[in-house]
């Protein structure tokens, strides 16, 4: 099985690195009824909540920048094949010059450090937004889950800390590419924009981590959102900005071929591969 899908935006190239995937349950989208989730799923001819973890590589402007990392081994053996996915796409870990990570929850950073800390991507810079930096560096949590999140965010933190940029909404990642702030998942949950020629992508990052729920109904949130309230306002006008204007787009869960447009249907869309 192939684990990279490759498109190409003018100038820019892009390459979707699938990590791994799983199954959600049910109750992870609080609010929607399980009979609107069968339903969901029953139309799409789908069994189960599938989702993939999947990092990117896009090449613009002499650099090679890597989206995410994955979540190496924390979410099991279906899990943590970014290795794997970057020596198919012919891409050594000292060929990345930039480190972009969306947001920091572990299933996007931990691929980016050995088990004891250290980093992977020893020549990259590190691009993060000065909103979750701010935000996993000092806010305070009683939560078990979160505060092993946090300590996970921190340790990515301090292990690029010497090649840290901080970036906000527009700001140039690489060469024709562009952060997209996207926030509620995280507050500075961020994916990016390509544009060059007559095309544009769009990672939407994690506005979506069922396709199959969240594009046939945008309305439906998960609990993984920090304001879910907020989230949902976020992927309703991205995912209506994607359509519009017909970019290519992809994001943090999407499943495979994870690469495409979508059409608009009814109060939702379809995605359609490319």
């Amino acid at each position: 099985m192939s684990r990279i899908n490759r498109t190409t935006i003018g100038d820019v190239e892009i390459i979707a690195l699938t990590d791994g995937e799983t199954q959600f349950g049910a109750e992870l989208f609080p609010g929607t009824e399980e009979a609107v989730i069968d339903e969901l799923l029953k139309s799409a001819n789908a069994e189960a909540i599938d989702t993939n973890f999947n990092a990117f590589i896009v090449k613009s402007g002499g650099d090679t920048m890597l989206v995410d990392a994955g979540p190496r081994d924390l979410f099991g053996p279906t899990c943590g094949y970014l290795g794997d996915a970057l020596e198919e796409a012919g891409i050594g870990p000292d060929e990345i010059t930039h480190l972009y990570f969306t947001h920091l929850h572990p299933d996007h950073i931990a691929g980016a450090l050995t088990t004891d800390n250290q980093p992977v991507f020893e020549k990259a810079q590190m691009l993060v937004s000065e909103a979750d930096h701010k935000f996993w560096s000092s806010h305070s949590f009683t939560d078990d889950t979160l505060v092993q999140w946090q300590q996970l965010a921190q340790a990515a933190l301090a292990a690029y800390s010497g090649r840290t940029e901080l970036i906000k909404d527009g700001d140039t990642l690489v060469g024709d590419v562009t952060a997209l702030n996207l926030p509620g998942h995280t507050p500075g949950h961020m994916g990016f924009r390509a544009d060059s020629g007559s095309d544009s992508f769009a990672h939407v990052g994690d506005i979506a981590h069922a396709q199959v729920l969240q594009f046939a109904n945008p309305e439906i949130g998960i609990a993984f959102d920090i304001d879910m309230d907020q989230a949902r306002a976020t992927r309703k006008r991205t995912l209506d900005m994607v359509a519009t204007d017909g970019m290519k787009l992809s994001g943090g869960h999407m499943l495979r071929p994870n690469i495409g447009r979508l059409e608009r249907s009814g109060t939702g869309y379809i995605f359609k591969e490319d």
